[in-house]
């Protein structure tokens, strides 16, 4: 993995040299706009529609929109001189539970690794966190944007976490739709908490896929194959309208999932028990 930032992890006198990579990727299939006559990709051009021709990249600037159709322009210099304490550190500021933190917060993971010098101290605060069962909250400035992160342990590593400010999260009260009083009858919430008992186990992402993606690469491969495509026929969803006769189908169906399971568990302690 290539290297996409390089400082140190500072908490109390303690500077630990580190080096940041990014630990997840978009596997989603991107495509690119092709002109349907001949098959060429299309370009995009930076075109000023005052000057009505192509800019080049050394003509563009920052510019913040404080009007509609009114900018003030930011250059690099007035960037250089704002204040900043955590230009190449991770600085880190408390440690909390991270139970206390809501997953709105989280944003995008990275890794950290110990760079030349750092091996000691990074384990050993990686030892303490895990121990502890603390993660830390810290500042970070990144590519000229002052980031809020958690350090947390994931497997043998030290995980930053970039982190939205609370006032990046939305307030759901805006909603209109969550308006008015629903009434819910005491039998529709004990089959609902039945269906969801029926459906909980232990989280396994090795079990989540993406199938949409499987079915288009099969797709891709069969076009350049030059293959002939199949569509398979989309099931009949119907149309359940009754709240409580969808409930009832499904926790049907998810009890006759579970009873072979049942079966099973039993054949084992039985086999066990004459064994």
């Amino acid at each position: 993995m290539r290297t996409i930032w390089k400082g140190a992890i500072s908490f109390g006198l303690v500077n630990i040299p580190v080096k940041l990579f990014p630990a997840t990727e978009n596997k989603s299939v991107k495509f690119n706009y092709i002109h349907k006559e001949c098959n060429s990709p299309i370009n995009y051009k930076k075109i000023c529609p005052v000057c009505n021709r192509e800019v080049t990249q050394e003509e563009i600037v920052r510019g913040f929109e404080y009007e509609k159709g009114r900018y003030v322009i930011i250059n690099e210099e007035d960037m250089d001189s704002l204040p900043t304490q955590t230009t190449k550190t991770v600085d880190i500021i408390d440690f909390v539970d991270l139970a206390e933190i809501d997953p709105i917060y989280f944003s995008k993971p990275y890794f950290l690794a110990p760079a030349e010098g750092g091996q000691k101290a990074y384990h050993l605060l990686k030892e303490a966190m895990k121990q502890t069962g603390k993660i830390a909250v810290a500042k970070v400035t990144i590519r000229s944007t002052e980031n809020l992160v958690c350090l947390r342990v994931y497997e043998n590593t030290v995980m930053m976490e970039t982190m939205y400010y609370p006032d990046e999260i939305r307030s759901p009260q805006s909603l209109p739709e969550l308006s008015g009083e629903i009434s819910l009858h005491e039998n529709e919430i004990k089959m609902a908490n039945q269906l969801i008992n029926n459906l909980s186990g232990k989280f396994d992402p090795k079990k989540y896929k993406s199938n949409y993606r499987e079915s288009l690469m099969k797709l891709i491969e069969a076009k350049v194959a030059g293959e002939q495509i199949q569509v398979p026929p989309t099931p009949d969803q119907g149309n359940v309208v009754d709240l409580m006769e969808a409930l009832k189908a499904s926790l049907k169906a998810t009890e006759e999932k579970k009873t072979p399971e049942k079966k099973k568990t039993r054949s084992k302690k039985k086999l066990a028990q004459s064994g």
